[in-house]
């Protein structure tokens, strides 16, 4: 449970808890969103490679990322669920990330998806400097839910297309002389995926392009101007699989991610509000690119690289390394994974290794993240 001096900074605290999706030049320029939750990686499979998976051997885990992998898949359906403990390190058992999803190949060339996240961010009490409640203690939370579908466009190219509905519930009701009423904010967004592989028994380069979060801005209030960016993503990647017989494999892999959302602009430079957030949502894209709202560019990216070794589809090991700027949330660390696969049913459980400190250390740290795939 958290306590908080006033329902001022309320949104503030709420995205401190996803803080590794701010990232900030040293003038004051900031690259930040809403619903930050949609960043977060749900599943325990990428989660033991450093969060990589755009371009790795399909899994039913990937309705969450490269949905274009779907009609690869072995099996014709699946369920699968996944849940991740979030700031463990600081005792808090409310705050997690919790998500399923089920798939269906419809025929040999294509297939839907359908999946919901949610994301719980505990109870929290609202008070003043003195200590006095302002408001009743209320229990944030977000969620989005997917819809999708997914074809092969030749033997060796697929493509994914999900559409996506996210209620982002932080602060509700009345505060302050001035009648702001806060609300959960409401939006639309979708995801534009491809994936390649170079051969047809899944052996040597794969290859994916993700682009997610293609929506409208998010208003948390009864303030219309104020509409906030929600986390639109490019994410390319690369992948290696090679086999030694029949019954053991290796992949390595690298992804390579970059928000399109534009930073806040330097107001001693002449920057204003008003510009930032009178921006249109297609036009918040390419100004991401631009001098006046784009970071430098080693500034905004985001790197995994991983390593899967399977032994026979039963049983697999996996490490990652995740690298963000210092300047973008000094988010480096290495993760190891595992899974094992019983009958129709699949496991995978993965563990980020502590590293840094204080408001640098990762909110999985010391984290053990857990899922479970069931085929049909």
């Amino acid at each position: 449970m958290i306590k908080i001096a006033s329902i001022k900074t309320a949104l503030f605290v709420v995205l401190f808890f996803v803080a590794n999706s701010i990232s900030a030049q040293r003038t004051l320029k900031l690259q930040s969103t809403a619903v930050p939750f949609m960043m977060i990686s749900p599943d325990a499979r990428s989660g033991g490679m450093g969060n990589l998976s755009i371009a790795m051997s399909p899994e039913a885990n990937d309705l969450f990322g490269n949905t274009a992998k779907i009609p690869y898949l072995n099996n014709n359906r699946g369920f699968l669920i996944n849940y991740t403990p979030w700031l463990k390190d600081l005792g808090l058992s409310d705050v997690y990330l919790a998500s399923a999803g089920y798939f269906k190949k419809l025929n040999s060339f294509s297939g839907i998806n359908s999946s919901l996240r949610f994301f719980s961010l505990g109870n929290i009490d609202f008070t003043d400097e003195s200590g006095q409640s302002t408001l009743p203690s209320q229990r944030p939370s977000e969620f989005s839910y997917d819809f999708g579908y997914n074809i092969l466009l030749t033997d060796a190219l697929s493509m994914g297309v999900t559409l996506r509905y996210i209620n982002s519930r932080l602060v509700q009701g009345s505060y302050g002389t001035n009648g702001t009423n806060f609300k959960a904010g409401n939006t639309f967004a979708g995801d534009i995926s491809l994936f390649y592989k170079q051969n047809e028994n899944g052996q040597g380069f794969h290859a994916g392009l993700l682009m997610s979060n293609l929506g409208g801005k998010i208003n948390y209030s009864n303030e219309n101007t104020r509409k906030y960016f929600i986390p639109a993503n490019l994410g390319l990647g690369l992948g290696y699989l090679t086999k030694f017989d029949s019954d053991n494999s290796l992949e390595f892999g690298i992804d390579v991610n970059r928000l399109l959302v534009p930073a806040y602009p330097d107001l001693s430079t002449g920057g204003t509000d008003d510009q930032y957030f009178s921006q249109s949502v297609v036009s918040s894209w390419f100004n991401s690119f631009t001098k006046q709202y784009g970071p430098p560019l080693g500034e905004t990216l985001k790197a995994s690289v991983g390593a899967e070794y399977n032994y026979n589809s039963i049983f697999y090991l996996r490490t990652g390394y995740t690298y963000e700027s210092q300047v973008s949330s000094n988010g480096q660390y290495f993760t190891v994974g595992a899974s094992f696969q019983y009958l129709q049913n699949k496991f995978n459980i993965s563990y980020l290794v502590p590293s840094g400190g204080g408001l640098s250390r990762n909110p999985l740290s010391n984290t053990i993240r857990f899922g479970s795939i069931f085929y049909f």
